[in-house]
């Protein structure tokens, strides 16, 4: 088995493999490498959000063990092996604060949960640096495209809402919904 040091990095298509070996062979050389390689970084990320410790570990080991079991959902076509990880891990995060606040609202006292920290200057930084490339890409997008996004995203209008507003059917809406969504995504990909 492959123990990785900190410093060492594995390429995006190095990622992708280890996932799709995982996906198509169960291989647990590649997951063990995949997980030596992510895991910390899931962590470091959480608690930089502001989970502690403990809550960013459980997150960083349920993340990883939705990666073994889903591993066959991973499509490279649609975004690279860590993006996918990642957004597991925050839709965990995402789980975990519900869970919290649902036992606070049950209970009506204060759980041990995660408080949000201030984010770091460093976190500033990347956070304004997604947002430019963010920018970017809705200018790029047509102006039909970009306005429903607006209104969808920004405003955060109902489909049903923009349908009316637009003049359009409501399949219609989700359909440019979905097709502008893609072609943001592969513009943001493109920039990474």
């Amino acid at each position: 088995m492959t123990i990785l040091s900190d410093r060492e990095l594995l390429s995006r298509e190095a990622i992708n493999q280890l996932v799709l070996a995982i996906a198509t062979r169960q291989d647990r050389q590649a997951f063990a490498e995949l997980f030596n390689f992510a895991a910390p970084r899931i962590k470091a990320f959480m608690m930089r959000s502001g989970s502690p410790p403990e809550v960013a570990e459980e997150i960083a080991q349920e993340a990883m063990l939705l990666v073994w079991r889903k591993a066959s959902y991973f499509d490279p076509a649609r975004a690279g092996a860590m993006t996918w990880i990642f957004t597991i891990a925050r839709n965990l995060r995402i789980d975990f604060q519900r869970k919290a606040q649902t036992l606070k609202q049950a209970s009506g006292s204060e759980p041990d949960e995660y408080q949000p920290s201030e984010p770091t200057p460093e976190e500033i930084l990347v956070v304004r640096a997604d947002e430019d490339r963010v920018r970017a890409a809705l200018q790029a997008l047509s102006s039909e495209q970009e306005e429903i996004i607006r209104l969808s995203f920004f405003r955060d209008r109902p489909h049903s809402e923009i349908a009316k507003e637009l003049d359009l059917p409501l399949g219609t809406v989700k359909s440019r919904i979905r097709r502008a969504l893609g072609r943001l995504r592969d513009m943001l990909e493109e920039t990474l």
